[in-house]
């Protein structure tokens, strides 16, 4: 039986989780699964870490909910005329680890009950929190953190993602006790071989 899913979600949106979720499938060979995409449908994260990869052992898995507006999950499904029905998110079958890839942050609501937290929760997955440099990142990641401690949701670690601030990662590795994952500079390109030499910048 592989481990617990391994689901990447973030302290914002637009930080580069689906730049992480490539890096870290890329390491582990493991399957990858957008469970909910909102926006263009020609151009979707399930494409780019598609684009991205270049191993013959990940699968992709296709999306349980494809929205066509780049809003919430919540207001997408309304201008699209549907309801996202929580209970029926269920993860693909798979003999290999899944990597998850969330929308947004922990409180991006699903519907009018469910946010995306409920959904790491209901899958029982592991998170992996992607935190970025920046003035109020300190509050975001603690925030998140408290967020997933308080729903006990188990935490494999944080990743950061871009410029670097050894003051706040401090801070933030030592006020929450969550193991650092890596950090990851700011590639110069975004392809194939850079994602497969940023492997290295991961330390499980």
């Amino acid at each position: 039986m592989p481990d617990k899913p391994l689901f990447i979600t973030g302290i914002g949106t637009g930080i580069g989780k689906t730049l992480v979720a490539a890096i870290v499938v890329a390491k582990l060979k493991a399957d990858y699964w957008k469970p909910i995409q909102s926006g263009d449908l020609h151009s979707t994260d399930t494409m780019l870490v598609h684009s991205l990869v270049s191993n013959n052992q990940t699968v992709f898995h296709p999306e349980a909910y494809r929205l066509t507006q780049p809003y919430s999950p919540h207001k997408s499904a309304k201008l699209d005329g549907i309801t996202i029905d929580f209970k029926s998110i269920i993860a693909p079958a798979t003999d290999n680890l899944l990597v998850i890839e969330g929308a947004g942050g922990l409180m991006v609501p699903l519907n009018n009950e469910y946010l995306i937290v409920d959904l790491i929760a209901q899958l029982d997955a592991e998170a992996i929190l992607v935190s970025q440099n920046y003035l109020g990142s300190i509050n975001h990641t603690l925030l998140s953190v408290a967020m997933l401690k308080q729903r006990g949701i188990a935490i494999k670690g944080i990743i950061f993602n871009g410029e670097t601030d050894a003051s706040s990662e401090e801070y933030i590795l030592a006020y929450t006790g969550v193991p650092l994952l890596g950090k990851i500079p700011v590639l110069p390109e975004i392809n194939p071989l850079s994602v497969a030499k940023a492997v290295g910048y991961l330390n499980f």
